[in-house]
């Protein structure tokens, strides 16, 4: 059987974020992709020119399609911009029982665009997060969620606990904007803790790479990977997806999603 995987998430006309950097990256990962489009945006590597919400319904009429036909072995969530969204969301994962769910908290844009309004925090915290099999919050974004400052390692790792509490079986916390040429993302399972480190490729080639790890944990899910497997091979993956930069667009890039493949790693 072919391993399925769904994305609730934004669409990006620039193609490296969102349901588009999902779908190349389940491709890559040998998994079948679907999609629930939460919101279209006008953007390239430049930034996010206008967003435009998909009426609730919509949203909820595709989910249904889905669990009518093709239901998904994993799926994640990405950018579901308001409270409204994420509530209904939330709630159709819950009615269909749906696990292996990974959310990715999407707040703001490579280019600093904000992707989710303010009143939706509530409801990543409150809704979202209990569903988690993994969350996947980069350093700002456990900032916002756990609303504390987190420029040390110890109190990332106690961002990392609140993040359990609220209901999230594993969390990652990207150490992308951490300071310093060595990034350490620091994954917690509820009862211990470990850090996959990095040393910082030098590029502005990095849009969407949110989007992608997210997808490629979902998809080792899907295909039967523990939690600690799948983040372990997303890491290979958008790790060989930044080094191997594309090198297109004249801001912030899209990462290369068949550089995984091209590498010879076995999928």
């Amino acid at each position: 059987m072919v391993a399925k995987v769904l994305t609730i998430a934004g669409s990006d006309s620039g193609g490296g974020a969102g349901i588009q950097a999902d779908i190349k990256t389940f491709q890559e990962l040998d998994v079948y992709g679907m999609s629930a489009i939460t919101a279209l945006t006008a953007q390239n590597t430049l930034g996010v020119q206008s967003v435009y919400p998909i009426p609730v319904n919509m949203v909820l009429e595709q989910l249904h399609s889905i669990v009518d036909d093709l239901r998904p072995d994993a799926l994640k969530t990405g950018m579901l911009f308001s409270d409204v969204i994420i509530d209904a969301v939330a709630g159709k994962i819950e009615e269909y029982g749906w696990g292996n769910v990974v959310v990715d908290p999407v707040m703001i844009a490579k280019g600093g665009a904000r992707l989710l309004q303010e009143d939706a925090i509530r409801a990543i915290r409150e809704k979202l997060l209990p569903l988690a099999t993994v969350t996947t919050p980069n350093i700002p974004e456990a900032e916002v969620l756990t609303e504390m400052a987190l420029d040390t390692i110890d109190r990332r790792k106690e961002a990392a606990r609140i993040l359990h509490k609220l209901g999230a079986s594993h969390v990652v916390i990207k150490g992308g904007h951490g300071k310093g040429d060595e990034l350490v993302d620091l994954v917690y399972d509820g009862s211990s803790f470990f850090e996959m480190k990095s040393m910082r490729i030098d590029t502005r080639h990095t849009h969407g790479t949110g989007c992608t790890f997210a997808a490629a944990i979902a998809a080792g899910l899907a295909k039967g990977c523990t939690a600690e497997e799948a983040i372990l091979t997303a890491k290979q993956f958008i790790h060989r997806a930044i080094e191997a930069e594309l090198g297109i667009g004249s801001g912030h890039g899209p990462t290369n999603h068949w550089a995984y493949r091209k590498a010879g790693v076995v999928v």
